[in-house]
């Protein structure tokens, strides 16, 4: 009978106080109460399990061994957006129908679908099925919480990989080949294939290799031919490779081109995607060269302060002091090499691409743990030499340069734009030794008076003409007054 007594206001208010000491025990009825949360009334319990929920993704992202595709931190963007996302093509599930400008390239999408599943006699949902089995590693290669449900994400991975699948493989192998229509919109030989391949080398926009591979494994299969299968990379690698061929004005990067293409086809190339593997190209990092640390935090919360420090003069400067500048035959633009006073520098080709391809590269070193800082150390590098359009004429007429802007004025701001809010430690990068032998070669009074000797009497061959006269009439002279003196003393 006394469970059914109904307990007076003393006694309920000594249950309240114990509550907060007895938290085993069952919750009263006020645990269905509405709570607002974001604007919305929800119950207590279902309050509890979406926390649960978020606390399950964060330990989710925090366990990812497999990061590689990164969302760009705000202080790297410099109020340039454009640098970072795409202008013509989504890929991957960051972009996905986010932008009015890049929803027309999803029926080209779904053409080149449709054109790989006509052409190979199968059904979508071999590559839906196979792709939902590596859902889980596909989404641990993403930063962040990815809203899209997991069928949304399965088709985005299947419709953007066949994509540039077909991309890659028309590119080298001809459209019309692969069904395409010459005059096509897009798969044919366009302007928009550059603005593709501006794409496809952001960091917020990228498709893990290993998808790629995948579905060239379900195309080549049906065929029977499996050791034939190129590698993704491989066709990636190609397809970026030659059109960097046909922007450049070398003929000797063009011919190297041609001779490249047998040596991708035979070559184990390893990449994470295609930012990555262009980073790499064509072979693995010198062993010699540093690799990136975390950074401190006091490098983290001054990334001004360290990138002001001059570690080398500027070209002209350089070139007074006695140092040589010479173009370096190497696929690489960033190995920079020193050598018996001679700065060895390979060529860049400065286009409205650059700057994407450069920043890109730029945010990858900073966001991923297992990345060097070869191309940060060779944008801060490039920042001290160019200080003025003197510096850039001088470097386009040592054949390093080569730029499609309007004057060299802006290839100076563009080069002194690139490392604002760059966490950088100069003693972790291979420019540091390099610019500490570059200073002291500077330092020697001698290479400097040789220097000055040749700029004003080597520069031309009038000037080395006049100078061989002047040494032969000085020579002459000499030996006249010494025969001379000679006879004076000594008459025959």
């Amino acid at each position: 009978m006394e469970l059914q007594m109904k307990p007076g206001p003393q006694h309920r208010r000594e249950q309240q106080l114990q509550l907060p000491e007895q938290p085993q025990q069952q919750k009263p009825s006020s645990f269905s109460q509405s709570i607002p949360v974001n604007g919305v009334k929800v119950t207590e319990e279902e309050w509890v399990i979406s926390i649960r929920e978020t606390l399950e993704q964060a330990h989710l992202a925090s366990s990812r061994s497999k990061l590689c595709i990164y969302r760009v931190p705000e202080c790297l963007r410099e109020n340039d957006d454009k640098a970072f996302i795409p202008q013509v093509v989504s890929l991957g599930p960051y972009h996905h129908k986010r932008n009015e400008s890049l929803r027309d390239m999803e029926e080209h999408k779904l053409r080149s679908l449709n054109r790989i599943l006509k052409r190979t006699s199968q059904d979508v949902k071999l590559y839906l099925d196979s792709i939902s089995e590596v859902e889980v590693q596909a989404r641990n290669c993403y930063v962040g919480p990815i809203s899209h449900t997991s069928h949304e994400f399965v088709y985005i991975m299947v419709l953007d990989g066949c994509f540039m699948l077909e991309i890659f493989q028309g590119a080298m192998d001809g459209f019309e080949q692969l069904g395409y229509q010459r005059n096509d919109p897009i798969f044919a030989w366009h302007s928009v294939m550059h603005s593709i391949r501006q794409d496809m080398v952001m960091l917020e926009n990228q498709i893990p290799l290993f998808i790629l591979d995948r579905l060239l494994e379900l195309q080549f299969g049906v065929n029977g031919r499996p050791g034939e299968r190129p590698q993704a990379a491989q066709l990636a690698l190609r397809f970026l490779d030659f059109l960097d061929s046909l922007m450049s004005t070398d003929e000797t990067l063009r011919n190297r081109y041609w001779k490249k293409r047998t040596k991708y086809a035979n070559a184990d190339l390893d990449g994470l995607h295609c930012l990555d593997l262009l980073r790499r190209k064509p072979k693995d990092l010198p062993t010699n060269w540093m690799r990136w640390k975390p950074k401190p935090l006091d490098a983290m919360n001054k990334p001004q302060q360290r990138q002001r420090q001059q570690l080398v003069r500027c070209a002209t400067e350089l070139r007074v002091a006695g140092v040589k500048f010479r173009k370096r035959n190497t696929e690489r633009f960033w190995e920079v090499k020193f050598k018996n006073g001679t700065l060895c520098i390979p060529r860049l080709l400065v286009h409205d691409g650059t700057k994407s391809l450069l920043l890109n590269m730029k945010a990858y070193e900073q966001c991923h743990i297992d990345c060097g800082n070869e191309v940060t150390s060779y944008l801060i590098l490039m920042d001290n030499l160019i200080n003025s359009a003197e510096d850039v004429k001088y470097l386009h007429r040592q054949k390093i340069l080569e730029h499609w802007l309007g004057s060299n004025e802006e290839v100076a701001k563009f080069f002194n734009s690139l490392c604002r809010q760059v966490a950088f430690d100069f003693q972790d990068s291979y420019i540091s030794k390099m610019s500490a032998d570059v200073n002291n070669y500077c330092d020697r009074r001698r290479n400097e008076w040789l220097a000055i000797f040749r700029q004003n009497h080597c520069r031309n061959p009038w000037t080395i003409i006049s100078l061989f006269a002047g040494v032969v009439f000085l020579l002459l002279t000499s030996v006249q007054t010494f025969y001379t003196v000679y006879g004076h003393y000594r008459p025959s």
